[in-house]
C-alpha cells in the first residue's frame, strides 16, 4: 500500500498544533492544492445540480467527433456527446465515490487504530492480524475482487475501495497511539478512574487528528486514481454514469481522429490528483508540529 502520513511526516504527538489553518495559508503548495480543488469541486456541484450546458448522457448523432468550440467547450464524442458535461458528471461521480470511501476507511481505520493501540493485548493481535493480511494484497487487485462479488452500484464501488485504506488508517492511527498512551495526562486521566472509552475519546483520538487530516487528503488521491482504474477496466460504477476511467477507455479507439475525448478527462484526473496531493502536503507542513515556527 502507498500513499501513508507516515514516513516523511514528523508529529509531536504530546501535543496539538495551534494554528493549523494559518500555516496551511502560508503553504504555498497548500494552497494551489486548496485552489485546484474549489474549482473542481464547483464543477462537481455544478454536475450534482444538474446545470451543465448538456444532458452528460444525451446523444447527438449529427454532431458526432465535433473539435472544441464555443458550442461544445471540450468537444463531443463518438455519439454527438458534450465532452464537457461528461467530464463534469464523471468528476461528480469520482467525487462521490473517493469521498464516501475515504470517509468509510477513515472511521472504521481510525476507531481500529485507536482502540488497538490503546487497548493492546487480544485486541491489537486480532486488529493487527487483519490488517496484514489486508496489506498482503495488491490495492487494486483487492479492489478488483471485492468490486467483482458485489452488486455494481457506485456505492460498492466506493465500499470496495474503502476495505483497500482501512489498514492504512488503522496503521497510522496506532502507532502514535501507542506512544500517546504512556503520557503523563493520559495516565492521569486514567488514575482518576476515567473510562478507558472516554479516554481515548477526549485525550487520544484529538492528538491525532492532525495525522488522520493528512492521511484523509492523500488517501483522497488515491481513492480517485483506484476508482478510475477501476472504471477503466469496466468495473466501476455502472452506465449509463459518467466515469472518467471509462471516458478514457471509450476514447482509446478514436483518439488519432479525435484526442480531446482522452485528453479532457485525462487532464481532469491529474488535475484532481495533483490538487489533493498538493493540499495533502500542505496539511502536512500545517499540522508538524515540530516545523511550526
Amino acid at each position: 500500500m502507498s500513499g501513508e502520513a507516515t514516513g516523511d511526516l514528523t508529529v509531536d504527538v504530546t501535543s496539538a498544533p495551534t494554528r493549523p489553518w494559518h500555516r496551511l495559508r502560508r503553504s504555498v503548495p497548500g494552497v494551489l492544492g486548496l485552489v485546484i480543488m474549489a474549482v473542481l469541486l464547483v464543477v462537481a456541484v455544478l454536475a450534482w445540480l444538474g446545470a451543465l450546458p448538456y444532458d452528460p448522457i444525451a446523444q447527438d448523432a449529427p454532431n458526432r467527433l465535433q473539435r472544441p468550440s464555443g458550442a461544445h467547450w471540450f468537444g463531443t464524442d463518438q455519439f454527438g456527446r458534450d465532452v464537457f458535461s461528461r467530464v463534469a458528471a464523471g468528476l461528480a461521480n469520482s467525487v462521490l465515490i473517493a469521498g464516501v470511501a475515504v470517509a468509510l476507511s477513515a472511521a472504521v481505520g481510525t476507531l481500529a487504530g485507536v482502540v488497538a493501540g490503546y487497548l493492546r493485548g487480544a485486541v491489537d493481535a486480532v486488529f493487527g492480524g487483519v490488517a496484514n493480511v489486508f496489506f498482503a494484497f495488491p490495492p487494486l487487485l483487492l479492489a478488483l475482487t471485492l468490486v467483482s462479488v458485489l452488486d455494481r452500484t457506485w456505492f460498492t464501488v466506493a465500499l470496495a475501495i474503502a476495505v483497500v485504506y482501512v489498514p492504512i488508517f488503522f496503521r497510522v492511527a496506532r502507532g502514535p497511539v501507542l506512544s500517546l498512551r504512556e503520557q503523563d495526562f493520559v495516565r492521569a486521566a486514567v488514575s482518576t478512574g476515567q473510562n478507558p472509552w472516554a479516554t481515548m475519546a477526549l485525550h487520544v483520538l484529538p492528538n491525532i487528528s492532525g495525522l488522520v487530516i493528512v492521511q484523509t487528503a492523500l488517501s483522497l488521491s488515491w481513492a480517485v486514481l483506484t476508482e478510475a482504474s477501476l472504471s477503466f477496466l469496466g468495473l466501476g460504477a455502472p452506465p449509463p454514469a459518467p466515469s472518467l476511467g471509462s471516458m478514457i477507455f471509450e476514447s482509446r479507439n478514436i483518439v488519432s481522429i479525435a484526442n480531446w475525448t482522452m485528453i479532457a478527462p485525462g487532464i481532469i484526473v491529474v488535475l484532481l490528483v495533483a490538487g489533493l496531493n498538493l493540499l495533502g502536503h500542505g496539511l502536512r507542513d500545517a499540522f508538524d508540529v515540530k516545523g511550526r515556527d
